[in-house]
């Protein structure tokens, strides 16, 4: 572990550098990011990130980072907990909530729990009312490393007052090393998703995929706006076991299989730039306004349990067979 900056505030960020197999991945304090990610072999990061912690502070902010307490937009910067309505920033077109706000656990300093070669465990607490929600919050993401290039993460969390959960890694993906991901193929299990209105929050509706352009349940190429995306995939209408969902190929051979216990997938194209595409693995966003999403409700007594798992290889991978049909209970 090493100092890896000193942030505007005057707090120390820590890089911490985990080795197992075929991968190599380093780890900020600032945020719980992945800031880099190699695969043996292969002469080039896999993953968008910066060695000057100024840009995690500034337009890199969401770059690799462990977003929450709730990750991805409240559509009316308002949600009700337990009939209490919790009035939230605004920071995003003056009327919606993303990604937490000024307050999100990404835009702060994690502690050091336990270090090894392989794994890594950082936690936070967030204090009642911080990010508008309520509860004192204890945050805990593992980060472990195994053969032959495996990447899992684990996030647990606990409140003392009723309140909202939703964790994503936020980490960007080029497996080719290029200035645009374009040529890249994606393959998504899942046959619903939620259209979104023109300010990227859910519109209500769970929609079929097939016959869109939102369908992916076999392999295609994408190129940026065909079709644009910032989109939430539903895998499932709970959590559930870990399974894979994703599948990423570069036009290199590169590839990335994610798994998750999460019943959704937010994929996020990188626009403007389109040099990287944003996994999201989470809860549906919205779901304070959407009865009919899974909700993201914590209760005392309860634990949020996440588990997040990327594969990588240096060949092309494919699951074993194509997914078809409705793919998981709902």
């Amino acid at each position: 572990m090493i100092v890896f900056g000193t942030t505007q505030s005057g707090k120390t960020v820590h890089k911490i550098t985990l080795r197992a197999g075929d991968l190599t991945v380093s780890l900020l304090t600032w945020g719980a990011v992945i800031q880099d990610l190699r695969l043996h072999g292969v002469d080039r990061p896999l993953t968008l990130g910066s060695v000057n912690l100024a840009d995690y502070e500034g337009d890199m902010r969401h770059h690799g980072a462990l977003i929450g307490p709730v990750v991805n937009r409240i559509s009316n910067a308002r949600a009700r907990v337990d009939g209490m309505m919790y009035e939230l920033e605004r920071n995003e077109n003056g009327s919606v909530h993303l990604h937490s706000g000024a307050q999100g656990t990404h835009l702060q300093v994690w502690e050091v729990a336990e270090v090894t070669d392989s794994s890594a465990t950082l936690t936070i607490d967030l204090p009642d009312g911080i990010c508008g929600l309520p509860g004192n919050r204890h945050v805990s993401v593992t980060y472990t490393l195994t053969a032959p290039a495996n990447l899992t993460m684990h996030v647990t969390g606990t409140t003392d007052a009723t309140t909202l959960m939703n964790f994503a890694n936020h980490s960007y993906w080029n497996l080719d090393g290029s200035d645009c991901w374009t040529g890249h193929q994606l393959q998504i299990a899942v046959d619903r998703y939620l259209p979104s209105t023109a300010g990227n929050f859910p519109t209500g509706e769970i929609a079929d995929v097939t016959g869109t352009d939102m369908d992916f349940r076999q392999p295609r190429a994408i190129a940026p706006g065909a079709p644009l995306l910032d989109h939430n995939f539903c895998l499932s209408d709970q959590r559930s076991a870990l399974r894979d969902v994703l599948w990423l190929t570069g036009q290199s051979g590169v590839s990335l299989t994610m798994a998750t216990t999460e019943p959704g997938m937010q994929v996020f194209d990188g626009r403007p730039g389109y040099q990287a595409l944003a996994l999201e693995a989470q809860h549906w966003p919205d779901a304070p306004n959407n009865h009919g999403f899974p909700p993201i409700t914590l209760r005392p007594g309860e634990t949020y349990r996440q588990t997040t798992e990327w594969r990588f290889a240096a060949g092309i991978s494919r699951p074993a067979r194509g997914p078809s049909g409705n793919l998981a209970p709902g």
